[in-house]
């Protein structure tokens, strides 16, 4: 079941689940899964071109993997056998501009958009929300949830998404935050965020 998102009069939402209906949910599937909570924070590799992979290999020391960024793709799995998504962050616009003068953010915030790709690279059908498993933070740790919101960088992300193995989604989601609060992270995780395995993002 997908909680509810309801919408504010100050243009923010909220979710109206009962808490502690939320947190009994968590325990069961945290029993069921008997795994530990992971966030995942180095990408997928690069695909190489023939030409690189014919070339000799070097002797020098292979870097350090880097922590995933802009243009980095994660691979997380869900609570059932089968459930898999690649997904990977497109593109940021922060400030992000509203797409019509009737609706913006409340004074004193603004809006990131967050564009997303999901390809399902499981084998069980993905159907999700993915904005119930997002969410960004900033420099100071505070968090956010995101908004119904369209802007002008391009189509917002269905709130409901099904996909069949090999299937993709691309789309974006809106958040809102203080004009003075430099979002750094962007987080994601399957099943509306109950997955165990969280994917993270660096923003520079």
């Amino acid at each position: 079941m997908r909680p509810l998102i309801t919408q504010s009069p100050g243009g923010t939402m909220r979710r109206t689940a009962i808490a502690a209906t939320t947190a009994a949910l968590a325990l069961t599937l945290a029993a069921c899964t008997g795994t530990e909570p992971e966030v995942a924070t180095k990408p997928d590799p690069k695909p190489t071109s023939p030409a690189a992979s014919e070339a000799p290999a070097k002797t020098t020391e292979a870097p350090a993997p880097k922590d995933a960024g802009l243009g980095d793709t994660i691979t997380l799995k869900g609570l059932e056998d089968g459930e898999q998504i690649s997904v990977t962050l497109k593109k940021v616009s922060d400030p992000a501009v509203p797409k019509d003068e009737f609706f913006n953010p409340d004074e004193g915030n603004r809006w990131i958009g967050i564009q997303i790709e999901i390809v399902n690279s499981g084998t069980a059908v993905y159907d999700d929300s993915p904005s119930n498993g997002m969410q960004v933070a900033d420099a100071d740790g505070q968090r956010f949830n995101g908004v119904i919101a369209e802007i002008k960088a391009g189509p917002a992300m269905a709130a409901g998404v099904t996909l069949k193995p090999g299937a993709k989604a691309l789309g974006w989601l809106v958040f809102e935050a203080p004009k003075n609060s430099k979002i750094t992270t962007v987080q994601f995780g399957m099943n509306s965020g109950f997955s165990d395995q969280t994917g993270e993002w660096t923003l520079k």
